[in-house]
């Protein structure tokens, strides 16, 4: 009798500390005061380092924000991209904020919040390239940040990845850039907001293809056992588009309003 009530007694301590760590998400970031947002920090206009090392950009200007709705602060750790929803499931970070792309395949793994933001995904050649479609792929090698959306874009598209020479992938979207600039790769496939940013940097270097791999929107991504977090944050956006403060954000990065509304 004394084996089975310590049995019973050990199931009831994993149970309740199984449901601390995973269904209380919210009361611990709220009783440390900080929301760790975890980041690709060079993932320009998004989050990237400044010219002096500090984490900047649109959505650290925005988790800033919403952050100080909660009453919180934010703080930015850069993590490997391709493992970043695992180091969220894992508890090394709270959210995942960096132009994430809302797909059914990480809905499986994690919540998101409502889109805030539209993109595409785009392919980009160096200027007096012969590219000028999607078929002109066929027998070159295109770059891409690997575990990105633009990796998924292009593995759906069987059409253009079959007709591939080769599918460089790269730890970041600079590092393919740069390869592209050199004559390196042919092309590369990127979210259309970075490309963008990169082209208006680098005027003369590069063209983009006016067909695309397909649109999609970004959110961002939390644990699905954190479900007051979840809505918190939510509403801290959403009241961020209703006062004004995420247009200024937006105005401030882009020249114009990119959310949706």
């Amino acid at each position: 009798m004394k084996k089975f009530m310590g049995f019973l007694l050990l199931v009831s301590l994993l149970f309740a500390f199984g449901c601390k760590e995973t269904g209380d998400g919210w009361s611990k970031i709220e009783e440390k005061g900080v929301i760790v947002v975890g980041l690709d920090d060079n993932f320009p206009p998004m989050g990237f380092r400044g010219e002096d090392g500090e984490i900047v950009g649109f959505d650290i200007d925005l988790a800033k924000a919403a952050a100080t709705k909660l009453g919180l602060q934010a703080e930015f750790k850069p993590v490997d991209w391709d493992g970043i929803v695992m180091s969220l499931n894992k508890g090394d970070i709270d959210v995942i904020w960096n132009g994430l792309t809302i797909t059914p395949a990480r809905r499986e793994k994690i919540d998101f919040s409502p889109a805030y933001m539209a993109n595409r995904q785009i392919v980009v050649v160096a200027v007096g390239s012969t590219i000028k479609t999607l078929d002109d792929l066929a027998g070159k090698s295109v770059g891409l940040q690997l575990g990105s959306s633009s990796q998924k874009a292009l593995d759906d598209n069987e059409k253009v990845k079959n007709s591939l020479d080769e599918q460089r992938k790269y730890a970041n979207n600079t590092e393919a850039l740069m390869d592209l600039a050199a004559g390196r790769i042919d092309a590369v496939v990127v979210d259309e907001i970075v490309g963008r940013y990169y082209i208006a940097k680098k005027p003369g270097l590069y063209l983009v293809l006016e067909q695309n791999l397909g649109q999609e929107e970004y959110g961002v991504g939390m644990r699905k056992a954190d479900k007051e977090f979840v809505k918190k944050l939510s509403d801290a956006i959403q009241e961020l588009k209703v006062d004004g403060t995420a247009d200024d954000i937006s105005q401030k990065w882009f020249g114009e309003s990119v959310l949706l509304k």
